[in-house]
């Protein structure tokens, strides 16, 4: 072997032993930043509302799918209060890892920005979008000995008898429903805030207050049951499940279309790939018509979007729903 040859076939030896460390080194570089599965332990999703309502039923029923997905336990915790702001507080003050997210809707999520003076946490900022459930629409519903069957006889009704309205707290979108549609109607129902929505559905139930909007999967059985009766929806079609029930724009009140989002947030700093993935794996047991069945019966519309369309929607409706709280007059302060 002369030198030259001897020269030239030592560096060449150097080039492609360093070119196969550099891959190598850069595949463990690649192996030590590439996030782990997720889910590797439980997750938690917090429900800022008490339990039979609608974000409780939607959480429970989501939350055994993607367990069954995952195969880890998904825990729904509530903690009701301060029209939400408690719930929205706890998932709003957790690591940002994706291992607890918060249950939300318009309601809360949109409408205490402008319910409410001060809130300990921004509810832009301090939250990252994961996924939408569903479309949940509103139901006006009397008790059943109330002398009405339909939106019109309310009205008349409430023109010539006192009628009082509950609601699952001041500011909240049941509140809201109901001053919106006396303003729609003419009509001057007096308002009883109660603590969470459950309370108000048990007096209507008994007799204490005459009407309630509240979201259809949590009065859905009391309709079936005769307890209460559904006079008309708030969407913009008739739910699935309850054809007979019209919908409040087709009974005389065009333009009055209120058919709220709920899903699902995580904490402030979970990474978008953390986000993405929940995302995904939602819509994929979405695709379950067991689920599509449950959701239907409470009258509830699956609603897929991405993270970025639900981030989106939130800002849109914090502007829409601020102007309505504007013109009720409402505050819970």
């Amino acid at each position: 072997m002369n030198s030259r040859f001897a020269a030239g076939y030592f560096f060449r030896v150097l080039f492609v032993s360093g070119l196969l460390a550099s891959i190598v080194a850069g595949q463990a570089a690649t192996a030590q930043t590439a996030p782990a599965s997720f889910p590797t332990k439980p997750v938690r999703i917090v429900v800022p509302q008490t339990p039979g309502g609608a974000s409780d039923a939607l959480a429970r029923m989501v939350g055994q799918k993607l367990s069954e997905k995952w195969g880890q336990p998904v825990v729904i915790e509530n903690r009701a209060g301060a029209g939400g702001n408690i719930g929205m507080d706890v998932v709003a003050k957790a690591p940002g890892d994706g291992y607890t997210l918060l249950m939300s809707y318009v309601g809360s999520h949109a409408i205490n920005p402008s319910i409410y003076s001060k809130l300990p946490f921004d509810p832009e900022a301090d939250f990252v979008a994961v996924a939408t459930l569903a479309n949940v629409p509103f139901v006006a519903v009397v008790n059943a000995a109330v002398p009405v069957n339909n939106i019109k006889g309310l009205v008349s009704y409430a023109a010539s008898k006192p009628v009082s309205f509950g609601s699952a707290g001041n500011g909240s979108v049941n509140h809201l429903l109901g001053e919106m549609f006396n303003t729609a109607s003419g009509a001057k129902m007096q308002h009883v805030p109660y603590k969470g929505a459950a309370p108000a559905l048990t007096d209507l139930i008994s007799g204490q207050i005459q009407v309630v909007f509240t979201s259809l999967p949590s009065v859905a059985q009391h309709i079936r049951g005769g307890t209460v009766k559904g006079l008309a929806v708030t969407g913009s079609k008739r739910a699935a499940a309850f054809k007979d029930i019209p919908t409040i724009a087709e009974s005389g009140f065009p333009g009055f279309v209120i058919n709220p989002w709920f899903g699902l947030f995580a904490s402030k700093g979970t990474p978008a790939s953390v986000a993405r993935q929940i995302n995904q794996d939602i819509k994929k047991v979405m695709e379950d018509k067991d689920l599509h069945d449950k959701f239907a019966a409470l009258g509830a519309e699956p609603f897929e979007s991405s993270p970025q369309e639900l981030q989106s929607m939130l800002h849109a409706d914090i502007k829409t729903w601020a102007a309505v709280v504007k013109s009720s007059g409402a505050t819970a302060d």
